[in-house]
């Protein structure tokens, strides 16, 4: 599915049920040794993904750890992003040469609850998301933008190892499926040229909604 928002050059792994049989490598068991039995099968089916990716892109299974702030290390020469919410899981991969890097996020397609959108979101977000709700009142915009402000952390945080706050990034939704973040902060550079925004695509099927960046390399 999420593979319908991303370039073909990206390995798409995903799955909407935790299969049975799954293992993990024991770096990665220790992870969630004291997890709860939910997030243990979380865990171990996106890495399953993960894995099944990077079989996509000629390399072989390796442990996905974790590093700062919980991201995953990937093998070197690899860049790519995970998400998991109730039922589904994805990993996204892409080799360095051809990316610089991917955010993808998935969420349930139902309104956020009471105070979120209160709290990640912009005066002017708010005020456009309340806006195509009235005109497209079958979609849940307000979780269509969170999940894209997720998105764009997981693309912005590789590049900068920085936290970027919900209010640090101002989101344009566009009802055709793609998505602009404005940085309201000074971005990454790549090629020489700093980075003042990223470009994303959205989907809404399987009652689900999905986001996806893809930054391509520079040389």
């Amino acid at each position: 599915m999420i593979e319908q928002i991303l370039p073909p050059t990206v390995a798409v792994a995903e799955s909407f049920t935790d299969p049975a049989g799954l293992t993990l490598f024991p770096e990665e068991q220790a992870l969630v040794a004291a997890s709860v039995e939910k997030r243990r099968r979380e865990f171990t089916t996106v890495r399953h993904c993960a894995r099944r990716a990077l079989g996509e892109l000629g390399i072989a299974p390796a442990p996905i750890l974790s590093g700062a702030r919980g991201a995953p290390v990937w093998p070197a020469g690899v860049v790519g992003s995970m998400t998991h919410c109730e039922g589904y899981r994805a990993a996204v991969l892409g080799r360095t040469a051809a990316f610089a890097t991917l955010g993808v996020d998935a969420e349930p397609h139902a309104p956020l609850p009471d105070g979120v959108l209160e709290a990640i979101a912009l005066p002017a977000e708010r005020a456009r998301t309340a806006t195509l709700g009235a005109a497209r009142p079958s979609v849940c915009w307000d979780r269509l933008l969170f999940s894209a402000k997720e998105s764009v952390y997981k693309a912005w945080f590789p590049l900068t190892g920085r936290w970027l706050d919900f209010a640090e990034a101002d989101i344009f939704l566009d009802p055709a499926g793609t998505f602009t973040a404005h940085l309201l902060v000074p971005g990454p550079v790549l090629g020489g040229a700093p980075v003042t925004a990223f470009a994303g695509r959205f989907l809404v099927a399987r009652g689900l909604v999905v986001t996806a960046i893809s930054v391509p390399a520079t040389t």
